[in-house]
């Protein structure tokens, strides 16, 4: 590894070193300070040099959110055949110019450096010069404290090797859980300023699950890593963090996702400028869209008692509806039979009278008479 990253621990301490010479002007050299902010520079000067691998991350990130639905109808066809499924997939980056590792770009380009400062860390620790640190600097780098925890102490180390250094070991635990919180804190609401700000809600897929996975497993690592890293490197890790959050707000608020939240709220600042020009037409579809919504009740939500309460009250009036149309339908029997008896008393009384004036009953009095049906002759 020392021979592999050799060069890199030259790089990292000169620069350290160079930061160091400049705070000492205006800080005491073996304070915390002036090693405190070497570090911080130094993360300040490599995220200073991967603003183009981050553009490439925010390219690639936005790509495979688009390109989600596609590459599961991919899996989905051809779930029986490995191969041809990792040929269309293949196929589909290199028509839409996408890198799968466009993403993580910006961490495996930042590990080298990360790898670097622990293992120049680890020779203060030690005791031993490395890089451009000689007898000198180093004395002075095992000196320098941060609120209480010296730079290369790391929070598993025992009581004696931190008393070596002029520390407490309470004191090393406090600083060094703060930061480790710190840490986690900085890295879940990177994640989640991402899933609920930068992400087009419109679209379900599979990558917004990653992506909320993440958001949780992220800052669990942090935590158990954290407590093997000396001060330096948590101040190293700490800076990235809050450097990656605030890059990260400044890129949704210019330059947000399309159909996101935070496009939305960039669309309504520019309508508010009157930077914004729309077609008449969306704004008045908009504005029928958002009247209909207004004037839509939802309705009122009943808890269990209520509903159960309501359905007793209405099998009572239901009973008494069914009792009244049985009742009404008997009092309607008495009157129909008196009005079919009044009917046959009157043919009744018709007959008599047709028989006293001579003739048949039914038959009419004068007049000529209906031939009768030969059949009934």
């Amino acid at each position: 590894m020392d021979t592999i990253l050799g060069p890199l621990y030259y790089a990292v301490s000169w620069i350290i070193v160079q930061f160091h010479s400049l705070y000492s002007l205006v800080f005491d050299k073996n304070s915390g300070w002036a090693w405190g902010l070497s570090i911080v520079s130094l993360v300040v000067l490599i995220r200073i040099c991967l603003i183009p691998l981050f553009v490439k991350q925010i390219k690639a990130t936005r790509n495979m959110q688009a390109l989600q639905p596609k590459m599961k109808a991919i899996q989905e066809r051809y779930k029986s055949d490995k191969q041809r499924q990792s040929e269309e997939m293949m196929k589909l980056y290199k028509e839409t110019g996408t890198n799968p590792l466009s993403s993580c770009l910006p961490i495996l380009a930042q590990s080298p450096f990360f790898i670097s400062l622990y293992q120049v860390l680890n020779h203060i620790a030690q005791g031993k010069t490395v890089g451009v640190i000689d007898q000198t600097l180093l004395d002075s780098a095992r000196q320098a404290h941060i609120f209480g925890a010296p730079l290369s102490v790391k929070f598993m180390d025992s009581a004696a090797k931190v008393e070596s250094f002029g520390a407490s070991l309470l004191d090393v635990r406090v600083v060094t859980v703060t930061m480790i919180v710190l840490m986690s804190l900085s890295q879940f609401f990177t994640q989640r300023q991402l899933m609920t700000k930068n992400v087009d809600l419109s679209v379900k897929t599979p990558f917004m699950q990653q992506q909320k996975m993440l958001m949780y497993v992220f800052p669990l690592i942090f935590a158990v890593l954290g407590i093997n890293f000396p001060v330096g490197v948590l101040v190293y890790w700490l800076t990235t963090n809050v450097w990656t959050l605030g890059q990260q707000m400044f890129v949704i608020r210019r330059n947000p996702t399309p159909g996101s939240l935070a496009f939305k709220q960039r669309q309504e600042r520019l309508r508010a400028k009157g930077k914004l020009t729309e077609d008449p037409a969306e704004v008045e579809a908009r504005k029928a869209v958002e009247a209909a919504r207004a004037k839509r009740q939802q309705p009122k939500r009943q808890t269990k008692a209520k509903r159960q309460v309501g359905t007793a009250t209405a099998t009572p009036s239901a009973t008494s509806a069914d009792a009244g149309t049985t009742a009404a339908s008997d009092e309607g029997k008495p009157s129909m039979e008196k009005k079919q008896e009044a009917s046959q008393d009157a043919k009744a009384a018709g007959g008599t009278k047709d028989a006293k004036a001579g003739g048949k009953p039914g038959q009419r009095k004068s007049g000529p008479q209906r031939p009768k049906h030969p059949s009934k002759k």
